[in-house]
């Protein structure tokens, strides 16, 4: 997606995607904090009034989504978060995550053994492709699932199994996938479809045209 600036500081409906994204969480009250890792050049996020909301909290990203989510991490520790406290981990450009579907999340995790994240099981016919961009085979989607966040693990559990991936060598997409490689089986919890993750100009036109009244 090509713009001037990082996706998360588009601007939607008055404010940017981060700000939507801060927003369903910042309210909530079973939730202590937030921590947003961002890059140490970012010179967007100083400009924001919610720099200064002293509920959030900023940690150092990374060079990688678990370097920055370690880092989150890492910072909750520092504030007094435990090891078996639950940490909730959330892509920046998410805004659009219902008050619903957290509330679910947290609710069905609360005494689950390993955690889990919020998923959408798949309704399109899935192709499997070749190097030659042809059709090798279709894939059965009544197994297959859309992962999205929040993703929810205890806060020591998370730390250790980033941390051993990265010394491994593992290419970890999400918190879930490093949950998974770690032998464990991260529970799914299915949301709402439109918790979307805007990575294409069509995702943000389609926010724009749903949020309209929001200006």
């Amino acid at each position: 997606m090509l713009a001037d600036r990082p996706k998360q500081y588009l601007q939607l409906a008055g404010k940017t995607i981060l700000e939507h994204t801060l927003d369903c969480f910042l309210d909530h009250p079973q939730l202590r904090g937030l921590v947003v890792s961002l890059s140490v050049d970012d010179a967007y996020w100083p400009t924001l009034p919610y720099a200064s909301n002293e509920r959030i909290e900023r940690a150092d990203g990374g060079a990688e989504r678990a370097d920055s989510v370690l880092n989150g991490l890492i910072r909750l520790a520092e504030l007094g978060a435990g090891e078996n406290d639950w940490v909730l981990v959330h892509d920046a450009a998410r805004p659009n995550l219902s008050r619903y579907d957290l509330d679910l999340l947290l609710a069905e995790l609360a005494n689950d053994e390993v955690g889990g994240l919020l998923a959408v099981p798949a309704r399109d016919t899935l192709k499997r492709a070749g190097a030659d961009g042809r059709v090798q085979e279709t894939v059965d989607r009544s197994v297959i699932w859309q992962a999205f966040t929040p993703q929810m693990f205890r806060l020591g559990t998370l730390h250790r199994v980033l941390a051993d991936a990265l010394v491994s060598g593992v290419q970890i997409t999400d918190e879930a996938s490093a949950v998974e490689w770690a032998g464990q089986a991260p529970r799914l919890i299915e949301g709402r479809a439109d918790n979307l993750k805007v990575t294409r100009p069509e995702d943000l036109e389609w926010l724009r045209l749903r949020w309209a009244h929001k200006t």
